[in-house]
């Protein structure tokens, strides 16, 4: 290795040990930190990543990178050396259009809002949150200022978690997913007396819930000992490296799904993070994008967690872990329970038809805001007027409703679109995984995930950050991010359930 690079990469790893240990006491903050210490959280927060930012940003780094640049003139495109270089540029290039200031300051912000926000979905009080979102929204478009944009201001946020995607390509392929989906969901809508959720609200006690979803973590590949899980408000994954990665969920004694498939969610995040190659820089070991990121968490939870196949090896023991339960349950109408689609209010319990209705209502509420064509007082009133329009429903409480999420309170303006785009990408993922390997699905019918996480860890966690995420797509699967994959399987599989 070079000297360059030698320094480049010494320089990198310091800069991204204070961003783990501003992530651990983020992390942190939304597990075990008594409420009291928001305030200082904020201070601590705030001062790591200004100093993460000035040293990224500094004079000293840009030459690292310009030299190392040069002495790697030449090198495969596909080598390490040479995609850390152009993977850091890209970051160094959009880093050093903000000022340090601000990064503190939206890092200060976020922490602060982040306890109001809990505290205000608790007792369904959206004018304590209110200000916080005011302020989370002018800093939100501050920062977009400072990235720059040729078309549309919600570009350069979408741009922080999606690289390259523009907000008139999200609003097309919503467009176009709205098509199938909308007729769909009206489609089910008729035939509602073909499934119920009802044997998902009995009681069934927490410990045994937690061990139950460990168990089936820890069956599709998680490394408890590279990991762990915990409680949280709203369910997250941190990872602090991917030997560090923290995976957490929320738990209802009276409903089954909430943890036992939130804990598969958030276990698709860490397979991801966990299987990064083991050898590439710091720079470059993490998910690509959050819309690739998203398509490992809703292929763990949906593709594979609401199969047919995988319940066809876990129901007999979920059975044994809940006899009072689930003894007079058989295993179809339990398939149905878990697959049940019908409007609901809260996103992250939403089945897979009516999920990107929920992503379209927080796309189309984020522009709205940070165009200014929504004030944030009248929010709350076009969050129901959208859910009316979307799912036929109103919530009754703001907790429902636009309370219920944590990305504003965190200053995650732009992050929302990357969910469906994740559901999307799932779907044409798993396509080209059983055409590789097709024992897939039979394994998974007896419980056996390794063939299909190796294909994903060869084909899309290895690589890390190496490449873009539509870089990536094509890559693997022949052809750009498409819908028509994700609705083929929703068409199949609720088709089948709802005899449509």
């Amino acid at each position: 290795m070079s000297s360059v690079l030698s320094q480049l990469k010494t320089r990198l790893e310091d800069i991204q040990n204070i961003n783990s240990s501003a992530a651990l006491l983020s992390w942190e903050q939304q597990t075990y930190m008594p409420e009291g210490g928001a305030a200082t959280r904020a201070g601590q927060l705030s001062t790591l990543s200004r100093i993460a930012h000035e040293m990224f940003t500094a004079d000293e780094t840009g030459k690292l990178l310009q030299d190392g640049k040069a002495e790697l003139n030449g090198a495969d495109y596909d080598s390490d050396d040479a995609s850390l270089i152009r993977v850091t540029q890209h970051d160094y290039d959009l880093a050093t259009k903000i000022p340090a200031s601000l990064v503190a300051e939206l890092s200060h912000h976020s922490t602060m809002a982040h306890n109001v926000w809990a505290k205000a979905r608790a007792e369904n009080n959206y004018p304590a949150f209110a200000p916080y979102l005011e302020k989370t929204v002018d800093l939100s478009r501050r920062l977009a200022e400072y990235l720059g944009y040729t078309d549309r201001i919600y570009d350069a946020l979408l741009d922080q978690y999606e690289p390259d995607m523009k907000t008139a390509e999200v609003e097309m392929i919503f467009a176009d997913l709205k098509k199938d989906v909308v007729p769909l969901v009206a489609a089910i809508v008729e035939h509602q007396d073909r499934a119920n959720d009802d044997v998902l609200h009995r009681h069934y006690d927490l410990h045994k819930q937690n061990e139950f979803a460990v168990r089936v973590a820890r069956d599709y590949g998680f490394d408890f000992h590279r990991g762990r899980q915990d409680k949280a408000v709203h369910p997250f994954c941190q990872s602090l490296s991917r030997d560090d990665v923290r995976i957490t969920t929320r738990f209802d004694p009276n409903f089954l799904q909430m943890a036992l498939f939130g804990t598969m969610h958030e276990t698709g995040h860490g397979l991801y993070e966990q299987n990064v190659g083991a050898n590439l820089p710091t720079r470059l070991a993490s998910g690509t994008s959050l819309g690739v990121h998203e398509s490992q968490s809703r292929l763990w939870e949906n593709v594979v967690g609401r199969s047919r196949g995988f319940w066809k090896h876990y129901y007999p023991l979920l059975q044994d872990v809940f006899p009072e339960s689930l003894a007079d349950v058989d295993m179809e109408t339990f398939y149905r329970a878990i697959n049940t689609s019908k409007p609901s209010f809260i996103r992250v319990e939403a089945d897979e038809v009516t999920y990107s209705l929920h992503i379209m209502l927080r796309f189309e509420m984020e522009n709205e805001l940070i165009e200014g064509k929504l004030k944030v007082a009248d929010a709350p009133e076009a969050w129901n007027a959208k859910s009316k329009a979307y799912l036929g429903i109103v919530p009754p409480t703001d907790t429902l409703g636009i309370l219920q999420d944590v990305h504003w309170s965190g200053g995650l303006m732009g992050y929302f679109a990357t969910y469906s785009l994740g559901s999307m990408l799932a779907s044409q993922l798993y396509e080209k995984a059983i055409a590789a390997v097709p024992s897939i699905p039979s394994d998974i019918e007896q419980g056996q995930f390794s063939s299909l996480l190796g294909w994903l860890r060869e084909n899309i966690h290895v690589h890390g950050r190496k490449y873009k995420p539509q870089e990536l797509v094509k890559r693997v699967t022949g052809e750009p991010l498409q819908s028509r994959s994700y609705v083929k399987y929703l068409r199949a599989k609720y088709g089948e359930i709802y005899s449509l």
